[in-house]
């Protein structure tokens, strides 16, 4: 059954990972629509710092923004925090992000993946809250390679550290879901992308790799029958779908639910990159076509992600409206001013 409640100017949102692609995009939205966002984030250098407070300067133009520089595997800060602020809705993004770098320091996403986020679980204990929502991932389906992806698929064989993370999260959100009634929402993200979005990403990174006249490395071996295909979802639409689930309460003897959020329309990366290479020819006048570089795939990706997004559609109506062509164009656009590049 669909539900029209979304976000509600009374109560106050805490975002952790504000100053990270989706939770700046988030933090904006809700700050526009003139609700009070309480943002917390550890900066880490994962990426360049720089983007990250470019992101908080823009927040901070806000009189209902308060930021918290922070780490949420500490946890008396983030009990802390709770107490000072009681947050309503607590939209929990902080993490280590990405697979390849899973395989470098397996460190980080312990502390934030799983230390951090049995911080705000214990938090939402203490400090009871009306809605717990959480970041999961299309990883923790593994090497399913036929979608669409469904949220009844098996998830228990991921293939990278951050995949089994974000499984953990899950299962750690049911459990305290089940015990003390946590009303709880995990989302799993399928490929977040568009403007302010992060470097290590595949569009952002090849861009930032064309403009500094170095080749993009394509993993699919040459072979457009070995190509990967990604569920590719414009920022708008994802935060979208996370206003429409703020009133969504999942309800019954263990409060807790799981959704697919993406695109349902999965493009394949050759198809991508000339979309992208298109984009970027029409932000700056110029022809622009990557150096490619052919190489096997990678330990720990995957070769497909394909949302279904029934159960989301059905519960609140989520239905995602930017096409590939549309969402690398407002990207290409927006880094070309960004980066000054005309």
């Amino acid at each position: 059954m669909m539900n029209n409640i979304e976000v509600d100017l009374e109560k106050a949102y805490l975002i952790t990972g504000a100053a990270g692609f989706i939770g700046y995009s988030l933090a904006k939205s809700l700050l526009e629509k003139g609700c009070r966002v309480i943002g917390v984030d550890s900066l880490s250098d994962y990426y360049n710092v720089n983007l990250k407070n470019e992101r908080l300067k823009r927040l901070g133009i806000f009189k209902d923004f308060v930021f918290i520089k922070e780490d949420i595997s500490k946890k008396d800060a983030v009990g802390q925090i709770f107490k000072d602020h009681r947050p309503d809705i607590v939209v929990n993004l902080a993490a280590q992000p990405g697979v390849r770098y899973s395989l470098i320091n397996p460190d980080a996403y312990i502390q934030s993946n799983i230390i951090g986020f049995y911080h705000i679980l214990e938090a939402c204990r203490q400090y009871p809250v009306a809605h717990l929502v959480y970041a999961s991932s299309s990883s923790v389906y593994g090497l399913k390679e036929k979608g669409p992806f469904h949220e009844s698929d098996a998830t228990d064989s991921p293939v990278s550290l951050y995949a089994a993370t974000k499984k953990s999260n899950e299962l750690a959100a049911y459990t305290y879901s089940s015990l003390y009634k946590i009303p709880a929402t995990g989302l799993r993200f399928f490929t977040v992308y568009g403007p302010f979005g992060r470097p290590d990403m595949a569009y952002f990174a090849f861009t930032n790799r064309y403009f500094a006249g170095e080749p993009i490395s394509i993993y699919n071996d040459g072979n457009a029958e070995n190509d990967i295909y990604r569920d590719f979802t414009y920022i708008d639409d994802v935060v979208e779908g996370i206003e429409k689930i703020f009133g969504h309460y999942p309800a019954g003897d263990v409060p807790h639910r799981v959704y697919n959020i993406g695109n349902s329309h999965p493009e394949s990366l050759t198809v991508f990159v000339d979309t992208l290479e298109k984009s970027l020819s029409e932000a700056t006048g110029k022809d622009i076509v990557f150096e490619k570089i052919y190489q096997s795939l990678q330990p720990g990706d995957v070769t497909a992600t394909y949302a279904s997004i029934d159960q989301i559609k059905d519960a609140v109506g989520f239905v995602p409206k930017t096409s590939i062509d549309e969402g690398l164009k407002k990207f290409a656009s927006w880094y070309v001013t960004f980066y000054d590049i005309l």
